[in-house]
């Protein structure tokens, strides 16, 4: 695929569900809701092609053009304007161009894990500028990209011991102990703490009067780099530490818009986190104890900041793989598996419907198990779930992470509770899983819906959900309106939904 193509498919995705509907002119036809023209596309999972009509016929559109019409019709159909969208749009683009060129120049690591973290060159299927950086140069930010197969040693700053600021008590000081061998930490003068630091943020925050003044008068010092490097993994601002027998996550702060949100470690996150973390870690056990079931939580053990610069300095450290997968069990993004950006288990499945009543019975139970008894929200979402298979490429583990996106019921009530879980966990996650069996397996798409339905049925059956039932005979699902929160400049938290067909609504459904 070309950047173009790369670029096109997510904004067309977004286009088409959020600002447009089909003309029933052909397929592959949509009538642009702002001013009525058609645009015409190549259908499928990863729209291509973008032709619009005039007078004269119909046009092809590269990216550049699209982005141009997509402004125009959100401006008439919404009302508002915006100059900052447009641009993001351009410079997801010209990160993909960036990102193509500088793959071609790297080998891909050997590690199937990590291979699958840095594999998306499309990201979100249904963002307009999945892969913008900020609008920065290249060159200040392909070192740290994870899709470009980045490698990089971290940063290490020594904070004055009365500067600290951290929670997670035991565990937490364990993990940085652990964190500091594995990515090589120079030594801790006395009297000041080890604050690892992304150098990508550092160079971010150069400027800052805070940090200049901590610099200045000794609160904080510059130890310079580790000597072991480590994986900026498909958040971005996440790096994984792999060693020989232990392996552990660190998560920065990072000034940088990626999708929705500056990608921040916010103060009112942090300060929630340790509850929150430590409610879904307990109801996983609890889970584990009665189901047997081997679903995992990486733990978000606890942060370490500066008190004078918050959230530009955290860090948070998180539980690795290795402690939690079955025996000889290989975990992978499931993100990964959907832009089938690396050849995995969707591409050898001998059974692909058992393969994926496999993948329905790892993921689904959990996530359910954790709303129904614990009133846990797990954001089920593609970037946040690992599969972990067997050698034969069959899954047998999933494997849940970043208490950041958790939700619990008694504060965000059930009603959106459900809403959300219904958005990660099926349109976000099992609906391009799907997808994605069925353009590898296309004789078995109408065996797949039917085989979800049985799982959730049985979930139903043996536990008792009543949103399940609703569930099944919905005539629609929520899906979540990328485009126009960005194009109305709404908080990244704010989630708007649209009504989708829903692909598990039983046939006999009233």
């Amino acid at each position: 695929m070309t950047a173009d193509e790369y670029a096109a498919a997510p904004l067309l995705n977004c286009l088409l569900r959020e600002a447009a509907d089909p003309a029933g002119d052909g397929d592959g036809v949509h009538r642009l809701r702002g001013s009525g023209r058609l645009l015409r596309v190549r259908a499928g999972r990863r729209p291509t092609g973008p032709e619009l009509r005039d007078a004269d016929g119909w046009h092809p559109l590269s990216h550049t053009d699209l982005v141009k019409l997509t402004a125009d019709e959100l401006r008439r159909y919404t009302g508002a304007t915006n100059d900052e969208l447009p641009a993001e749009m351009a410079d997801s683009r010209a990160a993909i161009g960036a990102l193509l060129a500088a793959r071609a120049a790297t080998t891909a690591p050997a590690d199937p894990y990590v291979r699958s973290e840095q594999s998306l060159l499309m990201g979100h299927p249904h963002h307009p500028a999945p892969k913008a950086r900020g609008g920065a140069p290249a060159r200040s930010w392909l070192p740290y990209a994870p899709e470009a197969h980045g490698r990089f040693p971290l940063a290490f700053l020594a904070l004055r011991a009365d500067q600290v600021h951290e929670e997670g008590g035991a565990p937490a000081a364990e993990l940085f102990g652990e964190l500091a061998d594995l990515a090589g930490a120079p030594p801790v003068p006395p009297g000041y703490v080890l604050l690892p630091a992304h150098p990508w943020q550092l160079e971010l925050t150069s400027a800052s009067p805070e940090l200049l003044a901590a610099h200045a008068d000794g609160r904080l010092l510059r130890l310079g780099t580790g000597t072991r490097p480590g994986w900026p993994t498909a958040s971005v601002r996440t790096v994984y530490l792999p060693g020989p027998e232990s392996d552990v996550f660190a998560k920065f702060s990072l000034d940088v818009r990626i999708t929705n949100d500056v990608r921040r470690l916010w103060r009112h996150d942090l300060l929630a986190l340790r509850r929150t973390d430590a409610a879904v870690a307990a109801a996983f056990a609890a889970v584990r104890a009665r189901s047997g079931t081997t679903a995992a939580w990486t733990a978000d053990r606890g942060y370490r900041t500066a008190s004078f610069a918050f959230e530009e300095l955290a860090v948070m450290v998180r539980e690795g793989l290795r402690a939690h997968l079955v025996p000889g069990a290989t975990p992978l993004l499931a993100a990964a598996l959907a832009e089938g950006s690396v050849p995995g288990p969707l591409d050898r499945a001998a059974d692909p419907v058992g393969w994926w009543r496999a993948y329905l019975r790892q993921v689904v139970p959990p996530v359910l198990e954790l709303f129904a008894r614990h009133g846990v929200v797990l954001e089920a979402h593609l970037q946040n779930t690992l599969i972990a298979v067997d050698g034969c490429g069959t899954p047998v583990q999933a494997l849940f992470r970043d208490a950041e996106g958790v939700k619990l019921v008694p504060e965000t009530g059930r009603a959106q509770g459900w809403q959300r879980l219904v958005y990660c966990l099926v349109v976000n996650h099992l609906s391009e899983i799907a997808g994605a069996l069925a353009d590898r397996h296309p004789g078995i798409a109408g065996e797949l819906w039917p085989a979800a339905r049985e799982e959730f049925r049985r979930y139903d059956a043996a536990h008792g959900l009543p949103e399940v039932r609703e569930l099944l005979s919905a005539p629609t699902l929520p899906g979540k309106t990328n485009l126009l929160l960005r194009w109305t400049r709404a908080d990244g938290a704010a989630a708007r939904y649209v009504p989708l067909a829903n692909p598990l609504r039983a046939p006999d459904a009233p």
